[in-house]
């Protein structure tokens, strides 16, 4: 059994991307793409159907379009690049939407998010356990997505550490003192003298 190829975060070989780039940068060089024996060469590969193969891979993917009859016809799908870009966000720990748990930095894994929503943001996923959140549509074994700050204007949904423990809840600063306002009908608010925000919740991830 032949090892398993590993793709990068466009769900490219290195390789393809490579091959990829180079006609990219031929096109934006001479104002044309790079001919099958140029990718050949570019990439010291010895076979023309070796190339060949590459392009395929790259046109089932939907990054070019490519008439086998022509020497130079490809045609670059500029706006799928984009759209196929992906960050990683790291999923850490679980928090408690109804009674605070014990917050646990290790990370459990990650999760694909469009660069075109989160790329410029710090984030990371956190699970949610318990009901306290329903009002706003976040339940039990949901995944909230996070950006990572410090600070937070009132009525704002946070990540708060509060006794070495983490909750989401609503933020409210009043008196003196904080509020973590439940959404949920059937919970009180919670107050405390101090509470470290951990980031504000900007997304929700749901698996079915």
């Amino acid at each position: 059994m032949g090892g398993v190829r590993k793709q990068n975060q466009n769900g490219l070989t290195d390789k393809e991307q490579r091959i990829y780039d180079f006609i990219v940068e031929e096109q934006e060089r001479v104002g044309y793409p790079p001919s099958i024996r140029e990718i050949c060469e570019y990439m010291g590969l010895k076979s023309t159907s070796s190339a060949h193969g590459y392009l395929v891979t790259l046109e089932e993917k939907g990054l070019i379009k490519r008439d086998p009859t022509k020497p130079r016809a490809l045609e670059i799908i500029s706006n799928k690049t984009e759209q196929c870009k992906i960050i990683h966000a790291p999923i850490i720990g679980d928090v408690a939407a109804g009674t605070p748990i014990l917050a646990n930095q290790n990370v459990d894994g990650y999760c694909p998010l469009p660069a075109e929503d989160f790329g410029q943001k710090d984030v990371y996923m956190l699970r949610v356990h318990g009901d306290s959140m329903i009002n706003v549509g976040i339940y039990d074994g949901d995944k909230v997505i996070v950006e990572s700050c410090d600070t937070a204007e009132n009525g704002d949904i946070v990540v708060a550490l509060v006794d070495d423990s983490a909750t989401v809840k609503r933020f409210f600063k009043e008196n003196g003192r904080y509020r973590l306002q439940p959404e949920n009908d059937n919970m009180p608010p919670m107050y405390f003298d101090q509470v470290m925000i951990q980031g504000k919740v900007i997304g929700l991830l749901r698996t079915m």
